[in-house]
């Protein structure tokens, strides 16, 4: 019997001793746990809504997140666990549409729950957004009737969100200098060449003959697209009117001829009252012109056309103080003085037989800062009388060409988008166009500015900003034009 209770005390110690501390499955596993994952809600590769706000990863076993290594794009964002399971990391998404992504996790940046130094595998997942809807676009000019113009008007639209036609600044004159320029440097031409009529209003004028049409034909026939637009001068003041020679200057050198409001006495308010010095200057200078413009049409020539730009300039700073005016006489006197100077040229065009033009209003949008500046929509002129809405940029990067880009894009959805000037600025040269369309700033065109000096094409934008556009699969050169 001592025998037989001492086999029975063995047997119990030793069944106690090989179960201590077995309870515990987390122990017992904690030597070879694997750590798989099992799902994921955005595939490798896919393309997405932008509304998407979470990333989640499934796995095998329970995990936690450790607090840093997970990035999207480079830049670290803050994950958790899933409060229903523990199994699952929520990662939290803000997308922008028609842009990639890239996801990393790196070692150590999720751990086993079990054993912090287990490590879920790395993992990288690249995905899209789909693009914003494209909002439908007119398929119709608002004035041009001509074959050409409906022609030209119906490329833009074609090559819109899918490519960016080229353009470049004549050197404020009759010419196409600065394009020539341009090839040289890079082969190619820009697809289009910007003509103002700036100096029309000198009736003397000896140095620019625009009722000779020849430089435009010249360009057309090589097949380029042609873009006109005007900074407006006027008279400094009434006196002075019988006083501009061939050189805008008085006869003691003084200067008489401006687009500068401080500079003037001319008022657009009185542009409307019949009679007034201010209303007999605007009505022969449009006459002026029109008369080109018909050559134009004439000829078989149509053309985008891009009168009283930037017309809100710092009027609409949130903070008003001297400086905060318009800086064109065409906007000082505000938004409903300036859309009725739009409209009443608008309607003289046509009245005068003007139908070969594609009309586009300048926006100053936000100037880049939405705390400092409002944007300018009281000064559009409708939907009626606008077929292209621009922006003038300089020196912006490629991600502020983008802020630009889509602010004017959702306020103006039925207008196409274009960059209506570009260059060098105090942060240097604009974003490259490359890089602002895989941003997403997906301009209709670009114009670049003229600047004498400026490069081997004496423009606003150096010359390895130009090798680098006229080369960008995503830019039409004049080559590549067909209407």
């Amino acid at each position: 019997m001592k025998y037989y209770f001492s086999i029975l005390l063995f047997t119990a110690i030793a069944l106690i001793s090989c179960g201590e501390g077995s309870d515990d499955p987390d122990e017992k596993n904690k030597s070879n746990i694997n750590i798989t994952l099992r799902s994921q809600t955005i595939e490798e590769g896919a393309e997405i809504d932008a509304g998407t706000s979470v990333l989640t990863l499934n796995y095998n076993t329970t995990v936690k997140v450790t607090g840093s290594g997970i990035t999207i794009n480079g830049t670290n964002v803050t994950a958790k666990s899933n409060e229903k399971t523990s199994m699952s990391v929520d990662i939290p998404l803000t997308l922008e549409a028609g842009m990639s992504y890239v996801v990393k996790v790196s070692k150590g940046a999720i751990v086993s729950s079990i054993d912090a130094a287990v490590s879920v595998p790395e993992l990288t997942i690249n995905f899209r957004t789909k693009a914003k809807p494209q909002s439908v676009i007119s398929a119709t000019p608002v004035a041009a009737t001509t074959d050409t113009a409906q022609k030209l008007y119906a490329y833009f639209l074609e090559q819109y969100g899918k490519k960016t036609i080229s353009s470049v600044m004549a050197n404020v004159n009759w010419n196409n200098n600065c394009a020539e320029k341009v090839f040289k440097l890079t082969g190619k031409y820009p697809a289009m060449n910007c003509y103002d009529f700036i100096h029309i209003c000198i009736p003397k004028n000896n140095w620019i003959n625009y009722n000779d049409i020849t430089p435009v034909t010249d360009w057309v026939q090589a097949g380029g697209i042609v873009q006109l637009m005007w900074h407006f001068n006027v008279p400094v003041s009434e006196d002075k009117v019988n006083a501009i020679t061939a050189s805008g200057s008085d006869t003691d050198g003084n200067k008489v001829l401006t687009c500068t409001p401080g500079e003037t006495t001319f008022r657009a308010t009185n542009v409307f009252t019949e009679g007034s010095w201010e209303n007999k200057w605007f009505y022969q200078e449009m006459d002026k012109v029109i008369a080109v413009i018909l050559k134009l049409q004439e000829a078989g020539i149509a053309a985008t056309w891009r009168p009283f730009h930037e017309a809100a300039g710092n009027a609409i700073a949130k903070q008003q103080a001297g400086w905060t005016k318009a800086w064109f006489w065409w906007g000082y006197d505000g938004a409903d003085t300036y859309k009725k100077l739009w409209t009443t040229m608008f309607d003289y065009f046509k009245q005068n037989g003007v139908h070969n033009l594609i009309w586009i209003w300048t926006s100053q949008n936000y100037n880049g800062n939405a705390t400092q500046y409002n944007q300018d929509t009281d000064w559009y002129p409708g939907e009626d009388y606008v077929d292209m809405v621009a922006r003038d940029l300089y020196g912006y990067s490629a991600a502020q060409n983008y802020q630009e880009f889509t602010e004017i894009q959702d306020t103006y959805p039925h207008k196409m988008v274009v960059l209506g000037e570009c260059g060098k600025g105090d942060a240097g040269d604009s974003g490259t166009i490359g890089d602002c369309w895989t941003a997403g700033a997906k301009w209709g065109h670009f114009m670049v500015w003229y600047q004498g000096g400026q490069g081997s094409t004496d423009t606003m934008c150096s010359d390895a900003w130009w090798k680098n556009a006229m080369t960008d699969s995503h830019v039409i050169t004049r080559d590549q034009v067909k209407f």
